[in-house]
């Protein structure tokens, strides 16, 4: 007589970056680079200051420093420094072309409020 089995299957957890990179801004990311015919990284910073307490600062850069994470998609990549890290866990680093304006932006969940031009933020 056999006796009957169960098989418990546990699925692979999946670890959720600290920070997203956009389609959107993958894409623009990309564009840029091949204009100016080097690979660019977006840098992501905050820094204090701003009309919220903090704001953000974009830069492009073709290298990352040491204690950077490095975020890619799709072939782009965005750094955040370890400092900036812990003000924008769980963001999406995003780009958006409106009839106002082209740019880059933070979707972050951390933020209680934001300036208008979205570029300054208070937790």
């Amino acid at each position: 007589m056999t006796t009957p089995t169960s098989t418990l299957e546990i699925a692979p957890r999946t670890k959720t970056p600290p920070v997203t990179l956009s389609a959107a801004a993958a894409q623009r990311l990309k564009a840029i680079s091949a204009a100016e015919g080097k690979v660019l990284m977006l840098r992501v910073a905050v820094e204090g200051g701003g009309c919220s307490g903090f704001q953000y600062v974009f830069d492009l850069v073709e290298d990352a420093e040491d204690d950077d994470l490095k975020v890619e998609r799709d072939g782009a990549a965005a750094l955040v420094d370890s400092v900036s890290l812990d003000l924008l866990r769980g963001s999406e680093i995003d780009f958006a072309d409106e009839l106002a304006a082209a740019e880059f932006r933070v979707r972050n969940p951390n933020a209680r409020s934001s300036c208008g031009c979205g570029v300054s933020f208070s937790i």
